[in-house]
């Protein structure tokens, strides 16, 4: 499994291993700095989220505002476009993957951990994204055989997924019997889970539907059919021969007269019956076990989900802001207690090689946006291929300039 570019701390927590770096004295000056820089990439974020959220309010499936003026049709699609362009880019900052069809076409063929098999409508969707981020090898025993076997296997796990779906328009759903449960045509939902089996992916869809697995059908089945073979000799069996031989009469296939009194019609009525109500049951049966698996779903994504709609890219605006921040810090810490010009590739290993040696943890640093931020706040001098660290004081005299136009403006 390849490494993941999400740095596992918090950003406080970050803050104070780069602090360590330094020397005991320059620690408020760092800390001082740390704050400035996080000021300037929250106001940053701050303005995208609104971009995202103007963009989004005209198809928000929760929205509990009137819009000024209706848009028309080719405004809306531009909204649409707009938003999904800097949603993704805000996963990407993220550190967000995404979730290739492949990965997805694996789901669907894959059984699923709890034992539920679900169908996905593709055809209703005009627009499917998934993204995670965490991937990590998970173990779970699961048992078998009405519990007599246990069984483990391994599974990968994403601990963060998003999901991004735009339904088709009205036309689309005009002539289907089935309509999207709790959303509009055309609608754009968003979704945020928590620790999502790779193999149970399906399971986010909007209109996923529960399905009987084939051993399911045949427990089932089986039931019915020795159940019902038992009814019919011990309730219906007289009843059937005697029905059988007087059509046997009637069709002139047999010369003996057959008697049919009104005791062979009380008995056939009881035994018809009897034989409806084991079919009741076995219907009642299957019914209920389909409900049981709804709920086992239901319940499964009650304790995965995380937030939906316009709450999702509040959390991931936060989240992409953190891991820029924590990037930058870190980045700069480096570089400037390393004491000499280094290149892009040759501080990204000293930062990998740290992580991997102080705190046990491996990770593909994001050694582009790290250095595209610090240049773009003028916080490194780059020498050619060479880059180099401003002076504690300098980096914050230039973020406090920055954050003076912010105030103004």
């Amino acid at each position: 499994m390849s490494l993941e570019r999400f740095i596992p701390f918090r950003k406080s927590d970050v803050i104070s291993m780069c602090q360590s770096l330094f020397r005991k004295e320059d620690h408020p000056s760092f800390i001082e700095f740390a704050e400035l820089f996080a000021s300037v990439i929250h106001f940053e974020y701050h303005k995208r989220l609104e971009v995202l959220k103007d963009n989004y309010a005209p198809f928000d499936p929760n929205a509990d505002t009137q819009l000024l003026t209706n848009l028309s049709e080719t405004e809306k699609l531009t909204c649409q476009k707009t938003f999904a362009q800097e949603f993704s880019s805000i996963l990407n900052a993220a550190n967000y993957e995404i979730i290739t069809d492949q990965d997805l076409q694996d789901a669907l063929t894959e059984e699923s951990l709890f034992k539920v098999r679900l169908e996905v409508a593709f055809d209703d969707f005009a627009e499917v994204v998934f993204y995670r981020r965490g991937a990590s090898t998970k173990n779970e025993t699961l048992s078998t055989w009405w519990g007599f076997r246990k069984q483990t296997i391994s599974f990968t796990n994403y601990d963060r997924v998003a999901v991004f779906i735009r339904f088709k328009d009205a036309a689309h759903f005009a002539n289907k019997k089935i309509k999207p449960v709790g959303f509009e045509p055309g609608a754009t939902i968003i979704k945020l889970f928590q620790n999502v089996p790779k193999a149970d992916l399906e399971m986010l869809f909007p209109n996923s539907e529960v399905r009987m697995r084939p051993i399911d059908k045949v427990i089932i089945g089986a039931s019915a059919a020795v159940g019902g073979a038992v009814v019919l000799v011990t309730k219906l069996g007289a009843s059937i021969i005697l029905v059988a031989a007087l059509i046997s009469y009637w069709l002139g296939l047999r010369n003996d007269n057959v008697e049919f009194t009104q005791q062979h019609l009380i008995s056939l009525g009881l035994g018809l019956g009897v034989f409806g109500s084991f079919i009741f049951k076995e219907w009642s049966k299957f019914k209920n076990r389909k409900i049981k698996f709804m709920k086992a779903l239901a319940d499964n994504l009650y304790f995965k989900n995380l937030d939906n709609n316009a709450g999702v890219f509040h959390t991931l605006i936060d989240a992409a802001e953190e891991e820029d921040c924590k990037e930058a810090i870190i980045a700069y810490s480096v570089l400037l207690n390393f004491k000499a010009k280094l290149t892009s590739d040759e501080l990204d290993s000293e930062i990998e090689n740290w992580f991997e040696q102080t705190y046990h943890c491996q990770l593909d640093f994001e050694i582009g946006d790290a250095i595209a931020k610090l240049e773009r706040l003028d916080l490194i001098v780059r020498d050619g291929e060479y880059i180099s660290a401003r002076t504690l004081d300098d980096a914050k005299s230039r973020l406090d300039a920055r954050w003076d136009n912010f105030y103004q403006y």
